[in-house]
């Protein structure tokens, strides 16, 4: 890993890079719970957001110490990271306190999650493998069946009827 970040920052980018996806993973489960009728989507996306947060734990744990770690994987942006953080734990405490949205806000604030800083990033290092490191491969196979969270969920919105807003966040 070339240093272009101190590794104080490194280390806070990954912990809040980590947290973003089990916040994400959080909130699916919990839509997971709200809407049966799209229980098996919500669940894909609950286990790929845990797959992701696990990608970037083990990155972190075995390629970090040997300053092998993929930067492209993550956004370098630490307090965009936390303020998106901070807004998803504030949604699951609303949703916890009984502020539920409807089926349509839940698909289009998956879609803000999705489009968010950290989260786009991780998709466009998986979309781009031109000069890929040997690592960054390992990292790209890894999680290859995980791509595209913004296509599918409009995907999936498409074929049930679900009408898409841009103006809709969850956060």
């Amino acid at each position: 890993m070339s240093h272009t970040i101190s590794t104080e920052d490194f280390v806070e980018i990954v912990d809040a890079s980590i947290a973003l996806e089990l916040h994400a993973s959080e909130i699916y489960f919990l839509f997971y719970k709200q809407f049966p009728m799209d229980a098996n989507f919500w669940w894909a996306l609950v286990e790929e957001e845990k797959n992701h947060a696990a990608l970037i734990r083990s990155g972190k744990e075995y390629f970090e110490p040997v300053k092998k770690f993929p930067e492209r994987l993550l956004s370098s942006n630490i307090d965009e990271l936390h303020q998106i953080n901070r807004k998803l734990l504030r949604f699951i405490a609303q949703y916890n306190e009984g502020v539920v949205p409807t089926r349509e806000m839940a698909f289009n604030g998956a879609l803000a999650i999705e489009k968010s800083a950290g989260e786009i990033h991780f998709q466009r290092f998986m979309e781009d493998t031109t000069a890929m490191s040997n690592i960054e491969q390992v990292f790209y196979r890894l999680n290859s069946d995980d791509l595209e969270h913004v296509k599918r969920i409009q995907a999936y919105m498409r074929e049930h009827d679900i009408p898409v807003d841009e103006t809709v966040h969850l956060f």
